[in-house]
């Protein structure tokens, strides 16, 4: 049992790197180990674990979006915004706001050749456009107490919120390993020429998987709205994105795509949660907390790619 333990730690050492953090926190941060705060932990990482399961997806297709942030916060306030309508429609339309999205990124990386990069930034722009427009730059409240209800319910002791983004997380999971899909983004993203050869279809798999990216950029804006029962403009603004790549980068998909998996997205998800919420207990300041991230993640980031290169080494 403690060999296969340390094995599946060498394979996914972002889970060691937690361990650590776990075991540290709970000794010497006050406040740190109690079931409210465990519970807090898994509510605000639900969200985030949302826009991360698309995010990974792409990244181990070989690309990334920076609209992730924008789209959560239209999404957000569409669900709040079309409550007039029902609570039915307001979430589909908020979900298939998203995936239009995706689906439009995608058909300009896949059909038209534009460079990701530039895209997505336009579609993070744009839509932050869409964002002002929609709500006149003023905070939305909800009308359906059901929603705000459904965002702070328990399910079995576990925040709803948290529930979903853990199913949403199993789905995903098993469609990265188990379905035709699966295997063609893990191809694409290890070597595309090579994949468009063996017959595999490229471009409609880089399209799915932006279109996956904006729906579940949309899923974490439902998830938001139902936690806020309110939305604002300034939802996923300005950095949300960048801090989606950087967890999974942290969870072990590469950048450069053909590795990853949804398990190592959730180690980097609950590392980097957990990280921000001891500098909360720690009454950290704001701007330090900045600081402090983008340390860690540099440190956390080469820690993980030296112990990748001394694992190839010993294979």
């Amino acid at each position: 049992m403690i060999i296969q333990m340390k094995n599946v730690l060498k394979r996914q050492p972002i889970w060691a790197i937690f361990l650590g953090m776990f075991l540290l926190s709970s000794l010497f941060v006050p406040g740190f180990f109690s079931s409210g705060n465990f519970l807090n932990i898994l509510v605000q990482t639900a969200v985030d674990g949302m826009l991360a399961l698309g995010m990974t997806y792409l990244m181990i297709n070989g690309y990334f979006d920076l609209s992730v942030g924008t789209v959560m916060g239209l999404s957000a306030a569409l669900t709040i915004g079309m409550q007039k309508y029902g609570l039915f429609p307001a979430i589909m339309s908020a979900a298939l706001a998203g995936a239009a999205i995706g689906l439009v990124n995608g058909f300009f990386v896949a059909k038209v050749k534009i460079n990701a990069f530039i895209v997505t930034l336009g579609s993070f722009i744009g839509v932050r456009g869409l964002v002002y427009i929609y709500t006149k730059e003023d905070a939305l409240i909800g009308e359906i107490m059901e929603l705000g209800i459904f965002g702070s319910d328990s399910f079995l002791g576990l925040p709803v919120l948290f529930v979903v983004m853990i199913v949403a997380m199993g789905i995903a999971s098993f469609g990265l390993r188990m379905t035709p899909h699966g295997r063609y983004t893990y191809a694409v993203g290890g070597n595309m020429e090579a994949a468009e050869n063996a017959g595999i279809p490229v471009d409609r798999t880089i399209m799915i998987n932006f279109t996956i990216c904006g729906l579940t950029a949309a899923l974490g804006g439902i998830l938001l709205a139902a936690r806020l029962n309110a939305a604002t403009p300034a939802l996923g603004w300005p950095d949300k994105n960048l801090m989606i790549i950087a967890t999974v980068v942290l969870g072990g998909t590469s950048l450069t795509g053909g590795s990853g998996s949804i398990v190592r997205t959730l180690g980097g998800l609950f590392t980097i949660g957990m990280l921000y919420n001891i500098l909360n207990l720690m009454n950290v300041q704001s701007y330090y907390n900045t600081l402090i991230m983008g340390l860690v993640l540099i440190m956390v980031v080469y820690a993980d790619s030296h112990i990748k290169k001394r694992n190839l080494k010993t294979a």
